[in-house]
């Protein structure tokens, strides 16, 4: 935990001050009058897989006024993402949205930061000064180091808030680059007590962005450098999450979930390892103790090689086998495996 940089409070999320780094994603649809009712329940159930923070596209004042509607209807801190007209910004600082965030510059005329400063203040609502390769100010565009220019950019933004005397601010800073974001932000790092949301941008679809995204974060997370995190997927927010809250486990050494422990699948494999774990992967997931679940193919990695699992199922033949820390429990037909392993589930939780 970040005891270097000062908090800052997002609606019930408190983000730098040396609190638990809180995990991201975003929503990656448009809203609509249509089925801003339905929206609670989905974003309920983000919630319970461990998203603490959850960002939207406000691209026009419709969507804005959808936004402000929706961070009525929810507990979770709602973000705002603003490009280009400060008015939309100011649309949403009518709602209880938990938090503004811009790119450098791309407000336009000063004046116009201005205004969504001034308001952002009399709301105690913070802003994210969101620096990525593609927003980097055009006399930096060609700047020798490009982590360097990241920062620059970043802090060009803060001085110009800091006149403004506004200073309810986070920083990011990310590239597609490992390297660089790792740069730039142990850079930031050194010289601000800004907390910062660390992510590789545009990481790429689920292998390649995590990857790439788990090497940057651990990095920097390990050296106590970021305040809050977004793993940036072209897949499923759900898949955000888990990825983020795996990154955060590994990187701080301490787990507050339940994790999945599963093998690949091969031939000799006489349970459909992918078919469950897909069923049950959310459920698992929203479990908030640490434990672990075991979902294997065969008897040869069952309760033998899963035997420090806290509960654990796998199939032999016609039959299912529930197991607990290596011993069996139960033994079931494979129709009936969902049901005795969500009566077993329930013992643990």
């Amino acid at each position: 935990m970040n005891n270097k940089t000062k908090a800052v409070k997002l609606g019930n999320v408190i983000v730098g001050g040396g609190h638990r780094p809180s995990v991201q994603t975003m929503w990656k649809e448009a809203l609509s009058k249509n089925s801003l009712d339905t929206l609670p329940e989905r974003i309920k159930k983000l919630e319970n897989l461990g998203c603490d923070i959850l960002r939207f596209s406000a691209p026009d004042m419709e969507q804005a006024g959808l936004l402000g509607r929706l961070s009525g209807m929810v507990s979770i801190p709602l973000v705002a993402d603003i490009h280009f007209d400060w008015r939309i910004a100011l649309k949403c600082l009518d709602y209880p949205i938990a938090k503004i965030r811009v790119n450098p510059g791309n407000l336009g005329e000063a004046w116009k930061l201005k205004e969504v400063a001034a308001k952002a203040a009399d709301k105690a609502v913070p802003i994210r000064i969101g620096v990525n390769s593609g927003s980097i100010p055009k006399d930096l565009q060609n700047h020798q180091d490009r982590a360097e220019a990241l920062v620059i950019a970043a802090e060009r933004e803060v001085e110009a808030l800091d006149a403004l005397k506004f200073s309810n601010v986070i920083v990011s800073m990310k590239a597609s680059g490992v390297e660089e974001t790792i740069k730039a932000n142990r850079l930031f790092s050194s010289r601000h007590n800004i907390p910062l949301h660390i992510g590789v941008t545009e990481a790429g679809p689920i292998v390649q962005g995590c990857v790439r995204s788990t090497v940057a974060m651990y990095a920097l997370l390990t050296e106590d450098i970021g305040d809050t995190l977004r793993v940036s997927l072209s897949g499923s927010m759900e898949d955000e999450i888990a990825a983020g809250l795996e990154i955060l486990a590994l990187a701080k050494g301490k787990r507050e979930r339940a994790d999945i422990v599963s093998c690949p699948r091969c031939g000799r494999a006489s349970f459909d390892t992918h078919a469950f774990t897909g069923r049950w992967k959310d459920r698992i997931y929203s479990i908030k103790k640490p434990l672990t679940i075991a979902i294997m193919g065969c008897v040869v990695n069952g309760p033998g090689e899963a035997r420090h699992s806290d509960l654990g199922i796998t199939g032999g033949g016609d039959k299912i086998i529930i197991f607990k820390n290596g011993k069996i429990v139960r033994i079931c037909k494979p129709e009936e495996a969902d049901t005795v392993f969500g009566e077993e589930l329930a013992k643990l939780i």
